[in-house]
């Protein structure tokens, strides 16, 4: 993709037919619909929470009642299957105003607690995906041009954390940090705070960024246009902001829908293995860790975080591949050109 960018990046142009190439995309569209669907929905949470559910997502009801179709039930009801032991909680009652997708073991209200995980998830995958990003693009450009000892040992940080298979370096990031927390400094970060996983799993995927971007800055360390502006006394720092970022602003640009996806993916496995998110917060993994032991009886409540997962990760995957069709200069040189 790189060679045919022209120094400086895309022009104006080219980013208009990048837009309308998008725009005409009929999965881009559709994954773009889902994403902003599922974006308001988890920006609701509170308004769905407190005006329509009643009901507090983080507080135990055990001993709740709640009223249906004139009738009053309990939240937590005695089973009926079986030799009758145990008490069961109560199912989806399809209702916005008395839990929609039934509870939990806890009382809590699931469709609730699905909006407040979603918003945590993507928080997560969120500053996740912009940690990896910024920092692998600086690493990977700094490394890519100046070349020598600062690329050797930047390459050999990078190739150490490429060596551990992602999810056993962050499961063990994750119990080292899980019970006090990550104290370096003047950083400091609670066990239960979101940021926690978000910088484990930024860090974690840190390579998959840096080493691609690094490719591509050894390519532009060649290209003429860059010998040129070297050859005539260009400023280094001026050089790296108006000819190197530009060029590799499309491959980041690609990279953050299919990054986040990995890291929402990540970020659930932990949350499942309780070495993610933590109490008093959810996240769509806890919700679906808090619903298998209810898979039989209440299977909504693991199922319905998992539905969650699946939707938001295939659309922000088609969102990625579209924008990397759209952000292809070599496409878009076809386009104009009248097909092939």
């Amino acid at each position: 993709m790189q060679a045919d960018v022209p120094a400086g990046g895309m022009t104006p142009g080219l980013w208009r037919v990048a837009l309308a190439r998008l725009l005409a995309d009929r999965s881009a569209l559709v994954a773009g619909a889902l994403l902003l669907l599922v974006l308001l929905a988890c920006a609701a949470a509170p308004l769905y929470a407190e005006r329509m559910a009643h009901a507090d997502p983080f507080r135990s009801n055990i001993s709740g009642q709640v009223m249906l179709d004139g009738q009053l039930r309990d939240v937590i009801e005695a089973s009926t299957e079986g030799l009758g032991l145990g008490q069961t909680p109560i199912g989806p009652t399809w209702q916005p105003s008395a839990y929609l997708l039934g509870a939990d073991n806890q009382g809590r209200d699931v469709a609730a607690r699905l909006l407040y995980g979603g918003r945590a998830s993507l928080l997560i995958a969120c500053g996740a995906t912009l940690l990896s990003l910024s920092l692998g693009a600086l690493l990977g450009i700094v490394a890519g041009y100046f070349g020598g000892v600062v690329d050797w040992l930047l390459s050999r940080v990078l190739d150490v954390l490429w060596a551990f298979p992602v999810y056993l370096l962050a499961i063990s990031l994750s119990i080292v940090t899980i019970g006090s927390g990550l104290h370096l400094g003047p950083l400091r970060i609670e066990a239960d705070s979101l940021w926690l996983p978000a910088l484990i799993i930024g860090l974690v995927y840190l390579p998959y960024v840096a080493r691609p971007v690094r490719a591509q800055a050894l390519a532009l360390r060649r290209s003429d246009f860059v010998h040129a502006a070297i050859g005539l006394g260009v400023p280094t720092h001026r050089i790296l902001r108006v000819d190197i970022l530009p060029n590799v602003a499309t491959t980041l640009i690609v990279f953050v829908p299919l990054m986040m996806a990995l890291n929402m993916l990540t970020e659930s496995a932990l949350s499942f293995l309780s070495i993610g998110v933590q109490a008093p917060n959810a996240s769509w993994g806890t919700i679906i860790q808090d619903g298998l032991s209810l898979l039989y009886t209440r299977p909504m409540v693991a199922l319905a975080p998992g539905v969650a997962i699946v939707i938001t990760v295939v659309a922000l995957n088609l969102l990625g591949d579209a924008l990397r069709d759209a952000l292809d200069p070599r496409a878009t040189f076809r386009v104009k050109g009248g097909g092939a």
